[in-house]
């Protein structure tokens, strides 16, 4: 699985498109295409565009939220919130080899999400972001630390964690030695999609 993710940002479906192109032109494998309060023939207009943009350049698309329409554009799986439906439902809907990841903010619900199973955990918020308008508590690397000994302390196996939340590339190490997997990263790529290639040469 790829450790480097792209969460989709723009107010139009033009502004989305051009981040996602600049993305992949940029050397991203992995894009979460996520527009909350989008017109909802608009999203599926985005969400096929981005299948096949994807598709192209031979990386991985997932749909936030959106389970149906994860189907219907035939995107490698689905990202869902905690309020969202569950990881089984997804299941059902999207087939056994669908990639499936689930938000998380506290210990528990980690634990909550290892024992759904979802393929992979984005953890935040590292610090506070403009891009989520329902900020959960921000985590700092302290709280990062925390929920791995957590889990280590219930000797239970660290899974694919991914911080998210105005990652920089300097959190990336620190991020990694603490035990997290990864990073999905939304506005620093969306405003200097060159800087991908820097991300990727720190992660370990």
């Amino acid at each position: 699985m790829e450790k480097l993710q792209y969460i989709s940002q723009g107010n139009t479906m033009q502004e989305q498109e051009l981040h996602i192109r600049n993305a992949l032109d940029n050397g991203i494998q992995w894009v979460q295409v996520r527009w909350k309060n989008a017109p909802e023939n608009e999203l599926i207009s985005l969400c096929e565009t981005s299948k096949k943009l994807c598709s192209e350049y031979q990386a991985v698309c997932i749909i936030n939220d959106h389970v149906q329409i994860a189907k219907e554009i035939d995107a490698e799986g689905v990202h869902l919130g905690l309020d969202d439906c569950s990881v089984d439902e997804a299941r059902l809907v999207l087939g056994e080899n669908s990639i499936i990841g689930g938000t998380a903010n506290t210990l528990s619900d980690v634990i909550r999400r290892i024992k759904e199973p979802c393929d992979y955990i984005g953890l935040g918020p590292l610090r506070f972001t403009t891009t989520k308008e329902k900020l959960s508590p921000v985590l700092g690397f302290e709280g990062y630390r925390n929920i791995v000994e957590g889990l280590k302390d219930r000797s239970i196996e660290i899974p694919k964690i991914f911080a998210i939340g105005s990652v920089n590339p300097e959190d990336i190490l620190p991020l990694q030695e603490i035990g997290i997997y990864g990073v999905a990263v939304s506005g620093i790529i969306t405003r200097q999609p060159a800087i991908i290639n820097e991300l990727k040469k720190v992660m370990i």
